[in-house]
C-alpha cells in the first residue's frame, strides 16, 4: 500500500506541472484531440518534469499492482486529486473550501479504510480472449478520442476524460496479466496503445473544455471498471469477513476525489508557462 500511496503522490504533483505545461504550449487549430499538443507540449519544462514524475509513478504503481488487489491500487490513485488539491493550496495559492477539505480527509478516510481490508493479489492469469480483448479496448480509447473530439465543449470534457480513465485502466489490468517478456503476448501491445491513447486524450483535454469534467470522468473510468475485472476474472479479494468494508472505503475514496476534480485544471499561465492568477473558489 505504501507504494500505491507513493505513486499517488507523484501522479498528483504531476497533474499539476503537466496540466500547465498543456496550457502554455502553442493553441493548435479547430477542437478535439489535437495530435500534435504532445509534441509542443514536450517543449515546455513543466510538462518535461510531471512525465518524469510519472514514470517514477508508474514504476510504483506497478510494485503495487503486483502485490495489492486492483481495486485498492485504482482507489489509491484517485486520491491523486488530493494531492494536487493540497499542492495548488500551498504553491499555487488556491483557496480550498470547506467542503474540499473535507473531501481530502474523506480519501485519506476510504484509503485507511481499504488498507485494514484488502487481501492479496489474485492469482488468475486471465484467459486467452480476455488478452485480445483488452488489446481491443486499447484502440477502441483510440476511437473514442477520434468521435469524442467532434463533439461540442461539454460532453467532448467527458468522453475524452472518460477515455483517458479506460485507457489507464487496461494499463493497470495488463501490467496484472504480463508475465515475463514475450512480445507475442496482444498484452504489451495493449498496455503500449492504452496508455498512449490515455495520456493523448488527457493532454488535449487539460488545455480544450472543462477539465473538472475530464478529470472526474477520468477517476471513473479507470477505477470502476478495472476494480470490477479484478474482484470477477483475476480474483482480487479482501480479508476474511472484511469485504463490506473494502467496498465501503473504495466508494467513499472515489466519492471524495469526484469533489476534487476541479483540481485537475491548472491556473491561468502566460506564454512562458507562469500563473498570472491565483484560483479561488
Amino acid at each position: 500500500m505504501i507504494c500505491a500511496l507513493a505513486s499517488s503522490v507523484c501522479f498528483g504533483a504531476a497533474s499539476v506541472l503537466q496540466a500547465m505545461g498543456a496550457r502554455a504550449a502553442t493553441p493548435g487549430t479547430g477542437g478535439g484531440v489535437d495530435v500534435t499538443l504532445m509534441w509542443r507540449a514536450l517543449r515546455q519544462w513543466r510538462y518535461l518534469v510531471g512525465l518524469g514524475l510519472d514514470g517514477t509513478g508508474f514504476v510504483l504503481q506497478i510494485v503495487a499492482l503486483r502485490t495489492l488487489p486492483i481495486y485498492a491500487v485504482g482507489a489509491a490513485l484517485a486520491a491523486s486529486l488530493a494531492v494536487t488539491a493540497v499542492i495548488s493550496s500551498r504553491v499555487l495559492r488556491v483557496r480550498l473550501r470547506r467542503i474540499e477539505w473535507a473531501a481530502v480527509a474523506v480519501v485519506c478516510l476510504g484509503l485507511g479504510m481499504l488498507a485494514l481490508a484488502s487481501g492479496k493479489e489474485g492469482h488468475r492469469d486471465g484467459s486467452e480472449w480476455m488478452r485480445w480483448a483488452l488489446l481491443g479496448i486499447s484502440f477502441g480509447v483510440l476511437l473514442l478520442g477520434v468521435v469524442g473530439g467532434r463533439l461540442p465543449e461539454k460532453p467532448r470534457a467527458l468522453v475524452l476524460g472518460l477515455g483517458a480513465g479506460f485507457g489507464f485502466g487496461v494499463v493497470e489490468i495488463a501490467v496484472r496479466l504480463i508475465d515475463g517478456i514475450d512480445f507475442a503476448d496482444p498484452v504489451w501491445y495493449a498496455l503500449l496503445v492504452g496508455g498512449g491513447s490515455a495520456f493523448l486524450l488527457l493532454t488535449s483535454a487539460l488545455q480544450r473544455g472543462s477539465v473538472t469534467t475530464a478529470t472526474a470522468g477520468a477517476v471513473l473510468g479507470e477505477t470502476v471498471g478495472p476494480a470490477i475485472v479484478g474482484v470477477v476474472w483475476l480474483g482480487d479479494r479482501t480479508r476474511e469477513g472484511l469485504g463490506w468494508l473494502a467496498i465501503v472505503g473504495f466508494a467513499i475514496a472515489v466519492a471524495g476525489s469526484l469533489v476534487l476534480a476541479r483540481f485537475g485544471e491548472p491556473p491561468e499561465v502566460d506564454p512562458t508557462g507562469k500563473p498570472v492568477a491565483a484560483g479561488t473558489a
